[in-house]
């Protein structure tokens, strides 16, 4: 016992002088302060406050921000009914306002009901313009920060309340239906990240209003989208759905040819690889099988009671109601039939995909005729041509060194391929695998970076897992200076035996200050921004080895190399985007001024190109090369508002030969190709575009255009789903006949195409003449 009161003794002695007064025998419950700061003492109730499974303050913040974050769309929903006449629109604010004032009085009650206040300290207060906002609304622009547990996402500024408060008719409209977009996108957002931290929404309560928040706005996202996209004058808007019979809009382009895949490339049964229904439910099955008159009944029971009151504001009309929702199996096939990148030698079209690639000939008006199908699964299957070799990114678990069909179950097998496929096309019609490199993560994408008579030098870069040790013993994703991770692989091919070409390096391009995980760490950059991903790897790697530089979109950076010497390249400038998810591919203008990046946010599958979408985000960036280093110049996105059964985000595309200006040619997925003049990127103008409806009314489809390339006076753009399509320029008020002139006589060193390798284009000096006089009007 004396050993003990000693001890309570010195523990008491770093207790603040306020503590309640112990019993002479109580155990004191001690809550000790930071080092070198006074401890306290706590009751048994101050013990479990904090520990409590009832709410956390997490929960009272998120319900104090909510309120105020609620408060705003009841601002905006006021200014309706006097701006405009459009019914559909008044009948979207007053949905809002009722639920929104629903919401506001049960987290109002919530807080009143535990002791909480309604407003955090400092909250409440009118900022400018008279907006009540939180003090953790930084605003957009405002500096980047990491976010705490609750931030105020998707308001909106004084400035955008003031210029909508100024609208009126349609300009209202569509301001109303952006602001609101981004507002309850925000709402949506301040929840999951409520959701993301430890011990939050455990009050039964609370979890079910903030599950509720999720499902209910984003509904009401879905429908302000729709609404939104049926306001635009773009023809592309609002295309009918369908596989071979989709809607179409065309301006400034001419479609010359489409062309199914070939035989052996699709499902027969399944043309358009739609997902199947999934399998019903024993008690589904039971019902269907009894077919019983009170069963029938009972649903038109239920019909009859969902059945809404017209006077509701919260009633849907029928053009909002969503159709009865129909369960797909969400798994893939082990077999994969998209089509995906292309490179062009002379008269050669290759078509790459992810069950192998398909070889054409150009015929009279550059008209593909097929020449040879080559079945070799392990996907993207994207291409290069150098010579008689034909270069095959292969980067899935299910690649086989054989080439065979039927996958690999082990999780260890010297039957598996990842990485680099080596073609002998010398015969386009017979073409032999006669070379492989195993990479540890597979290869992705890849660039021919230099190539001659004797070898070929390749950056394969790999997006993939990391294989396992025993597989390849080269490969481990441990933390290390051993690690597969945060480097590109520098492949060396002799030609004239490709059998022994191999890894002559893994330089580590993201290094900086002696550490290989040098660049961007992941996460987003303060309120309002992406969360970009972590740099550990580089999707595309444009190479124009005139220029002795390469461009890297390496997921989380934007970077240049300099590459003099192939084998050993060395990053001189990065830079990251606020608005870029994922730095997915770059393309230099021709004379290598320039670059420009694209951003795949959502990952190629997701429809990103919505009419309430961010119009930064899943775009193209413009980067100026200025002494070295990378200077942001512009942000461009589609203008065309897409659907939600429409996967749409900024892709592959094509410098198109005008001497004297920057043209571009884009694919956007289902969003159709683009085709736009970057030549000021601060002010890039959209000068002919193609796009089709949507594969499927009922599912998102993951479709539309993987590239699109331009090569010898023709686009050429592969459709991941339907085929390959040819298009021709047609002159307008936006390029001349003469500059289209000059873009078919355009000469490429080597009459290749290969869309990570650039090559600087040159042209005979009287069509350069005339289409300069062309713009002057001559």
């Amino acid at each position: 016992m004396r050993t003990n009161s000693f001890f309570r003794g010195i523990l008491l002695a770093g207790i603040s002088l306020s503590a309640p007064t112990l019993a002479a025998d109580a155990v004191p419950i001690l809550q000790p302060g930071a080092p070198g700061s006074p401890g306290k003492i706590l009751t048994a109730n101050e013990a479990i406050q904090l520990a409590s499974a009832r709410y956390s303050p997490g929960d009272v913040a998120y319900m104090q921000h909510m309120i105020v974050h609620h408060r705003q769309a009841t601002e905006m929903t006021a200014l309706v009914e006097a701006r405009t006449t459009n019914p559909d629109i008044r009948r979207i604010a007053r949905r809002i306002a009722a639920s929104q004032a629903d919401e506001m009085k049960f987290m109002t009650d919530w807080l009143t009901s535990r002791g909480e206040p309604t407003a955090m300290a400092g909250m409440g207060k009118p900022g400018p313009g008279g907006m009540d906002h939180s003090g953790d609304h930084a605003g957009h622009g405002g500096a980047p920060r990491a976010k705490g547990m609750v931030v105020m996402e998707g308001m909106a500024t004084p400035a955008q309340m003031a210029a909508l408060a100024a609208a009126e008719g349609t300009a209202f409209d569509r301001q109303f239906l952006q602001l609101m977009i981004a507002h309850h996108r925000g709402a949506v957002d301040m929840t999951r990240n409520l959701l993301e931290w430890y011990g939050t929404a455990s009050d039964p309560e609370m979890n079910k209003f903030t599950a509720d928040v999720v499902s209910d706005q984003n509904a009401e996202i879905t429908r302000m989208n729709r609404r939104l996209a049926s306001l635009s004058q773009d023809p592309r808007a609002t295309l009918k759905p369908g596989f071979r019979d989709a809607g179409e809009a065309i301006k400034g382009l001419k479609k010359l040819a489409s062309l199914e895949k070939p035989a052996g490339f699709f499902d027969p049964e399944n043309p358009a690889g739609l997902q199947p229904l999934a399998a019903k439910s024993k008690d589904e099955k039971d019902k269907d099988a009894a077919g019983k008159a009170d069963d029938k009944k009972a649903d038109a029971k239920k019909a009859e009671d969902k059945k809404e009151d017209p006077n509701d504001p919260r009633a849907l009309a029928e053009d909002e109601k969503e159709p009865e929702k129909k369960n797909f199996v969400d798994r893939s096939s082990l077999l994969d039939f998209a089509n995906t990148d292309m490179a062009f030698s002379g008269d050669l079209l290759v078509a790459g995909n992810y069950h192998g690639f398909n070889v054409y000939r150009l015929g009279d008006g550059g008209m593909p005729s097929l020449v040879s199908s080559v079945v070799c699964p392990g996907g993207q299957g994207d291409v290069s041509i150098a010579g008689n070799l034909l270069v095959m990114s292969v980067e899935e678990g299910r690649g086989r060194v054989d080439c065979g069909l039927q996958g690999n179950m082990e999780r260890a097998t010297a039957d598996r391929f990842r990485g680099l496929r080596l073609f002998d096309i010398s015969n386009p019609a017979m073409p032999r695998q006669v070379g492989q490199v195993q990479t540890c993560r597979g290869s992705h994408t890849h660039s021919i970076v230099s190539a001659d008579d004797k070898r070929l030098v390749v950056y394969a870069s790999g997006t993939g897992g990391v294989r396992r040790t025993e597989e390849l013993a080269i490969c481990t994703d441990l933390p290390g200076d051993d690690t597969a991770l945060f480097s590109i692989d520098v492949i060396e091919v002799p030609v004239a035996n490709p059998a022994a070409a191999r890894i002559v390096d893994r330089p580590r391009v993201f290094a900086t200050g002696g550490q290989i995980a040098g660049l961007w760490r992941g996460g987003d950059h303060g309120e309002g921004t992406q969360d970009t991903s972590e740099t550990d790897q580089c999707h595309d790697i444009t190479v124009f080895p005139a220029k002795k530089l390469a461009a890297g979109a390496c997921s989380g950076n934007g970077i240049i190399l300099d590459i003099s010497d192939p084998l050993k390249p060395r990053r001189i400038d990065d830079v990251t985007d606020r608005g870029f998810a994922y730095w997915h591919s770059a393309t230099f203008s021709n004379d290598g001024s320039k670059v420009l990046f694209t951003d795949e946010w959502g990952g190629g599958a997701r429809p990103r190109c919505q009419a309430g979408d961010p119009t930064n985000w899943g775009a193209n960036a413009f980067y100026a090369i200025e002494n070295g280093k990378l200077v942001y110049r512009g942000t461009y996105k589609l203008p065309a508002p897409q659907g939600d059964k429409e996967n749409c985000v900024a892709h592959n595309g094509s410098i198109i030969p005008v001497p004297g200006r920057d043209i571009f040619v884009q694919a956007w997925y289902q969003g159709g190709i683009s085709v736009i003049d970057f030549t000021d990127p601060a002010n890039v103008k959209e000068i002919a575009y193609f796009d089709r409806g949507p594969v499927d009314k009922d599912q998102l489809v993951t479709g539309g255009y993987w590239s699109a390339y331009w090569y010898r006076g023709r686009i050429y753009a592969t459709e991941i789903t339907r085929g390959l399509d040819v298009f021709a320029l047609e002159p307008s008020e936006f390029l001349t006949a003469a500059e289209i002139r000059a873009a078919e006589a355009a000469q490429y060193p080597g009459d290749v195409f290969n869309p990570q390798t650039q090559t600087q284009v040159v042209w005979p000096a009287e069509v350069v003449a005339a289409a300069e006089a062309s713009r002057k009007g001559g």
